[in-house]
């Protein structure tokens, strides 16, 4: 099972990534809010924000859990596998810290990669609109879910590295609720919250923060001999009991 330490690790680095949510999805929040007709703060339009929150929050789950199994593919190949991707996770995650504090944005070419998959469904979500009911909004956050987006995608390499599909579904719900806030918020008081998420101030506590997380995520050298040694000494002990067995089987065989 995810520990408490990676879902709480989880949520504060959706929440942290807030200020890039509004820039990213903000606009949308918007429409919808104006879209529905109904006053900013009226149940409607809540609930029609909520939906939509709750659909974008099961598309991360969803990938998180085709990610996480994909991960746990990958790292059964080998130990050495399995550290490479919990290093790359984090060097992704200290990469977008740098991306979220604005002093560089080479992350990027993750969003500019998943443009051509985004083309071909963001028509879907467009015909939705304008969104008139709960339902339908939970329709559009599906679809915009899949929206192109650095800091989603570093997260997502963050959750394979448990090797896990649940557990990276887990971590990824965990990572869509710590936004819900941050993007809820923005749809009820749309300018006041993006001129505090998009501060210079907060972008940069943001991003150090990530930066840090994406350290911690990397393992030390003392960590990945503790694993290899692990790993040389399970296979140690599988052929070590493997003997014995061939061994019985002998004595079998010459009775």
């Amino acid at each position: 099972m995810t520990d408490q330490l990676s879902l709480t690790a989880a949520f504060v680095l959706g929440f942290l990534g807030g200020g890039h949510c509004v820039g990213m999805c903000g606009g949308i929040m918007s429409a919808l809010s104006i879209g529905s007709g109904a006053p900013p703060r009226s149940f409607k339009s809540m609930s029609i924000l909520l939906g939509y929150n709750f659909g974008r929050i099961f598309s991360y789950t969803l990938i998180g859990f085709l990610m996480g199994w994909l991960g746990w593919f990958v790292g059964g190949f080998s130990k050495e596998t399995s550290v490479a991707l919990r290093v790359f996770a984090g060097i992704m995650l200290v990469g977008m810290g740098f991306y979220l504090a604005g002093w560089w944005t080479g992350i990027t070419i993750l969003e500019r990669l998943g443009h051509k998959l985004w083309r071909k469904i963001q028509p879907a979500a467009s015909s939705m609109l304008p969104v008139s009911s709960p339902v339908k909004a939970i329709g559009v956050g599906a679809i915009w879910g899949w929206l192109p987006c650095g800091l989603i995608y570093s997260t997502l390499i963050w959750a394979a590295a448990s090797n896990s599909a649940v557990e990276s579904a887990s971590l990824m719900l965990a990572f869509g609720l710590g936004t819900l806030p941050v993007l809820f918020l923005t749809g009820l008081l749309a300018q006041q919250m993006r001129t505090l998420l998009q501060s210079k101030l907060f972008r940069s506590a943001a991003g150090v923060l990530v930066i840090l997380f994406g350290l911690w995520t990397i393992p030390g050298p003392h960590q990945m001999w503790a694993m290899m040694k692990l790993d040389f000494s399970g296979n140690h002990h599988q052929m070590h009991g493997s003997g014995h067995t061939a061994t019985a089987d002998h004595k079998i065989h010459t009775h």
